[in-house]
């Protein structure tokens, strides 16, 4: 991956901040980095401003452990918890308070970790031919999962959904099968035959009750239900070519699938049922032929069926790259839809996705993650009156999304308080815990528990 260099930084100091990794919390507010002197944490919860809410690692911020090389950094929601696992250190996973700047715990495994997930109740750490799972508010090791097939990325999908805590990765190393794990009950669910070759990538819904897949060829996206793990979507990335595929995404509403590549494209899916009612209402030329092709494909081989079936993008986006790592996320940011995509040329670019009728998206934003006070690029669909006269009444979409965002309310979130809170050493209550919303707080989420290791 290439670094970003700022013309206003010291010699050498952006080439050590060079891009390794990218990740978004579970709920899409905000973007972890990780780079060759530690990671960053930035907030993303509005179009105009990338603010850095933190930066942790040697020579910026010391923390109890050195950790350059950040390949593996993840955020639990907005709380401060974060894991890191570096590229000194492969095979140890270290837990921090990035606001007390604490080490809550280590874990140091057999093999060298290639992936984290978590969520409220479950931390899940997958190795080549291993998964352990963690209980996240003390970190004690509950289960291992031994002699997994060969699963070179560490690839796997933890539902952000708490009270399911589903588990998806490979069941084979030859083909796309799925297992998906129950994390909190700790036993196998069922087993998804989802494609002919091995996965590329996989995601769960906010709920938890769909699973999205793609394999190594990228051609096909499909999505299942969970846990009866029954083909509810199929859709067709492309034809002419194969492609890496980096990263599935539901939306908040798991009405839009975005899916990114080392392609220029970012496709954008919506899971929408077609209903038959409304194709006899509309007795149109396209919904003849689609009547007809519906009908031949019941005479034609499998394969060639199955693409008949196969519904295309709703909206996508051109990416002025090719080739580069990329990964992407549909997430609501200030009342509008928004595709996020954060790339290894060191830039996080935001677009607005009409969610009516689709099409091409229309990039608002271009934040650079690695330099200070830069300038930002920004593209609007129309400008805004020089007179500063307000906008009518009655505006198209296009023209909703091309007004000024206005920040955020400070609004108080609430979670564990100074008195009634986890106190150090504690553990959080069960009940607490598992009561869904919950807000934790900065301070007092999660108590040291001291240094462990496997």
């Amino acid at each position: 991956m290439e670094p970003q260099e700022s013309q206003d930084a010291p010699d050498g100091l952006e080439e050590q901040r060079a891009f390794i990794c990218a990740s978004f919390n579970q709920d899409t507010t905000s973007l972890s980095v990780g780079t060759k002197t530690g990671y960053r944490l930035f907030s993303v919860t509005a179009v105009d401003k990338l603010d850095c809410i933190h930066e942790g690692g040697l020579p910026l911020v010391p923390l109890p452990v050195e950790c350059p090389d950040v390949y593996i950094v993840e955020r639990l929601f907005s709380s401060s918890l974060v894991v890191v696992v570096s590229l000194s250190m492969p095979r140890r996973m270290n837990v921090y308070h990035f606001k007390k700047g604490t080490e809550i715990c280590n874990y140091s495994y057999s093999n060298d970790i290639l992936s984290v997930r978590l969520n409220r109740q479950r931390l899940v750490v997958c190795l080549e031919e291993s998964v352990y799972i963690h209980n996240i508010k003390d970190m004690k090791l509950l289960k291992t999962l031994l002699n997994t097939p060969t699963n070179l990325t560490g690839l796997c999908a933890l539902s952000v959904n708490h009270s399911n805590s589903y588990l998806a990765y490979p069941g084979s190393a030859t083909i796309g099968e799925i297992t998906v794990y129950d994390a909190n009950n700790l036993s196998t669910l069922t087993l998804i035959q989802a494609h002919d070759s091995p996965l590329a990538a996989l995601a769960f819904n906010s709920s938890g009750s769909k699973l999205a897949s793609a394999s190594e060829k990228g051609t096909v996206i499909r999505v299942f239900s969970v846990p009866e793990g029954q083909r509810l979507f199929e859709f067709r990335r492309g034809m002419k070519r194969y492609v890496s595929i980096s990263s599935l995404s539901f939306s908040a509403d798991a009405q839009f699938l975005c899916a990114s590549s080392n392609t220029e494209t970012v496709h954008i899916f919506k899971l929408e049922q077609h209903s038959p009612s409304q194709d006899e209402e509309s007795p149109t030329w396209s919904t003849y032929m689609g009547k007809m092709f519906s009908a031949a494909s019941t005479y034609l081989p499998s394969q060639v069926s199955d693409m008949m079936h196969q519904d295309r993008a709703f909206a996508t986006v051109r990416l002025n790259m090719f080739g580069l790592k990329n990964i992407c996320a549909l997430a609501t940011i200030q009342k509008l839809p928004r595709l996020l995509v954060a790339s290894s040329d060191g830039c996080l670019y935001i677009y607005n996705v009409d969610p009516q009728d689709g099409g091409e998206c229309v990039l608002v934003q271009k934040h650079r993650l690695f330099e200070s006070g830069e300038e930002q690029v920004e593209e609007k669909e129309e400008e805004d009156p020089e007179d500063g006269s307000p906008p009518p009444t009655s505006q198209s979409y296009a023209a909703t999304v091309a007004l000024p965002s206005t920040p955020p309310s400070s609004t108080t979130l609430m979670g564990y308080s100074e008195e009634g809170g986890a106190q150090t050493g504690d553990v959080i209550p069960e009940h607490e815990f598992a009561e869904s919303p919950v807000c934790l707080d900065d301070e007092n989420e999660f108590p040291p528990v001291g240094n462990q290791s496997n």
